[in-house]
């Protein structure tokens, strides 16, 4: 969320939309020209270079042939088929992000202003043409309380995929992990 809510041109890598995990990859498997040269300091690349989980059949669908790299664990639920057609995947947050970032302007185009940093919460608005959203973003492992206030408005997205149309006025708790972005009434 952090990274297509902020100004800027985005950069995902394969497999970030799937929430594909850094594989350990066991020395006798290891590619990677850096790891190879200077061992076990842990600075190889091939972690997350692993082939893509598209589907959770042999190799995740990426290859009839023995893949490059191991896949790692999980292959069964992180993959693409897996994620498709689940409203609270990691897949359908990433489409919604995407979408949202292309039909709002404020995070398109939007100035940029920081709200809050403290401990484990960031929050900022985007403002383009007297519009305004607010991003709201926990980073850590426990509930995290915003002052939304001055700030009254509605959620248009959380990472938790659940709390669309949600008023927001007053105090404003985020869950473990969540990030909310709120369109702003004032």
């Amino acid at each position: 969320m952090l990274l297509l809510t902020l100004r800027g041109t985005p950069t995902l890598y394969y497999g970030d939309e799937i929430g594909m995990p850094q594989v350990h990859i066991p020395p006798h498997q290891v590619r990677d020209p850096w790891e190879k040269n200077l061992a076990g300091l842990g600075l190889g690349r091939d972690g997350c270079r692993t082939p893509m989980r598209w589907d959770r059949t042999l190799n995740g669908g990426f290859s009839d042939g023995k893949p490059w790299l191991p896949l790692g664990p999980d292959v069964a639920s992180c993959n693409g088929a897996a994620q498709t057609d689940n409203p609270a995947s990691m897949l359908s947050l990433y489409r919604a992000l995407i979408a949202l970032r292309r039909t709002t302007p404020e995070l398109t185009l939007g100035d940029y202003r920081s709200l809050e940093a403290s401990c484990d919460l960031l929050a900022y608005a985007r403002g383009h043409q007297g519009g305004r959203v607010l991003i709201v973003l926990n980073f850590g492992r426990v509930p995290a309380s915003f002052d939304a206030s001055r700030s009254p408005g509605q959620v248009l997205l959380s990472t938790f995929m659940d709390r669309r149309g949600e008023p927001v006025a007053g105090t404003m708790e985020l869950r473990a992990s969540e990030g909310l972005i709120v369109r702003l009434s004032e």
